[in-house]
């Protein structure tokens, strides 16, 4: 049974990257965000999934699930022969029941810009992220935009014609952000939504490249407030502010990093690992940023495994102090991919690469995530305000998995299939 619809429209903006201390210090300069958090309900943490990776938790929102079940295990599939480095761009890829989907059989319109994993969904105006080889990421973007013609319609009606810089963050440029915002806002203004959800994403990429603290990480984020007042601005000029939410989500945190770990080279000099190409290999390390997860070319090749444990037991214990191993069944309990046989988590100032050669530690700088989610500094954030949200509530800690339980219990629709929990103090 449904419950009581508390708003007609839920807009659910991601910010990539999103750190609690970005609304919770003011010297972060977030003048939207922080005047959204005094008019409605925040987090002080939420905790992201296991990998903390983009793409595992944009599904996890959107599902109410854990990777396990959403299928989205990583940024990109595991490829044994490292033939393919393509990331999960596709809804088929999805193997939990998603928002969209919930909407839309409800009777509901739904639209998405700039959201993982959405290229080829069931939504009625998609403007999705895909990214391949050798061309700019509009011209990877532009086949899979739907209905057909909706960019072309968006050029003509509310931004102009797009450039490839203007769908780009790779060469530190802030103007991504702009761009997702003001499609954002036309598609709000135009069709009015039921559900919209939109991810900006300059402020990982800043954070990767300059740290936590970083010069451009500030731009980014004084940047994303903006464009954030510019989604709220659409939302009033459609006359639909009275019965819309807007919940401001992240993915996850981000970690200073000084060093690489390398754990297939460990493997390598054991001969675990002889010929990559060929298929020549017992098992090797999935690399997530932040984590490492181990794969055996066969599943139950138990000798094998205890190799690999045995390799990892006989490191000096300073490079042991490194990272945590997390075994099958605390892997099993964080909900992460049920094909790996154990994985690594690295402790703070450590991540992994995928090195087969070379030295195993590698200097580094920036900030990276991927980790499991179980310390302060990899926990994202959660603003929401507007109609059927509590004014004055904080949330000392929550669950990504309970962003898409929220915004079913907004819409007054069933999703039975989420594994997360309608906060009751954030709702009216």
């Amino acid at each position: 049974m449904a419950n009581a619809q508390q708003t007609k429209h839920v807009v659910l903006i991601t910010i990539d990257g999103l750190r609690p201390e970005f609304y919770l210090d003011q010297a972060w300069g977030m003048a939207n965000l922080n005047m959204m958090k005094q008019e409605g309900t925040y987090a002080i943490g939420v905790n992201s999934v296991f990998p903390s990776l983009t793409l595992p938790a944009h599904t996890s929102i959107v599902t109410g699930v854990t990777p396990a079940k959403h299928g989205i295990y990583y940024n990109a599939p595991f490829s044994p022969r490292r033939a393919s480095d393509e990331w999960y761009w596709y809804f088929n890829a999805i193997t939990s029941r998603t928002l969209w989907e919930a909407v839309h059989e409800a009777g509901m319109r739904t639209a998405s810009v700039n959201w993982p994993v959405t290229a080829g969904g069931p939504i009625d105006y998609n403007v999705p992220v895909v990214k391949k080889k050798g061309i700019t990421q509009l011209e990877a973007t532009i086949p899979y935009c739907t209905p057909k013609g909706l960019l072309d319609q968006i050029q003509q009606e509310a931004t102009g014609k797009l450039s490839n810089t203007d769908f780009s963050v790779q060469d530190n440029y802030i103007v991504q952000d702009q761009t997702m915002a003001r499609i954002s806002a036309y598609l709000i203004r135009a069709y009015k939504p039921n559900f919209i959800s939109i991810h900006l994403s300059a402020v990982d990429h800043f954070e990767h490249s300059e740290g936590r603290e970083g010069n451009m990480v500030r731009v980014a984020v004084s940047g994303v407030d903006r464009e954030i007042r510019t989604i709220m601005e659409s939302i009033q000029r459609a006359g639909i502010k009275d019965s819309t939410t807007i919940i401001i989500t992240g993915d996850h945190g981000h970690v200073d990093i000084n060093f690489t770990i390398a754990p297939n080279i460990w493997l390598s000099k054991a001969g675990l690992i002889k010929d990559l190409k060929n298929d020549a290999w017992k098992a090797q390390f999935k690399i997530a940023g932040g984590s490492a997860f181990l794969y055996l070319k066969d599943p139950s090749d138990s000798i094998t495994l205890r190799k690999v444990r045995a390799i990892i037991a006989d490191l000096p214990h300073n490079e042991k102090s490194f990272f945590h191993i997390i075994d099958k069944e605390k892997l099993t309990q964080a909900g992460g991919d049920p094909h790996a046989a154990m994985a690594l988590s690295a402790r703070k100032g450590f991540a992994f690469n995928g090195s087969l050669t070379g030295d195993v530690f590698q200097p580094t700088h920036g900030a990276t995530h991927g980790y499991l989610p179980d310390f302060r500094e990899i926990q994202t954030g959660l603003v929401a305000f507007g109609a059927g949200i509590q004014q004055g509530k904080v949330i000392q800690e929550m669950n990504l998995t309970d962003v898409a339980p929220l915004v079913a219990y907004l819409l007054g629709i069933n999703f039975p299939t989420a594994d997360g929990l309608v906060i009751r103090e954030m709702v009216k």
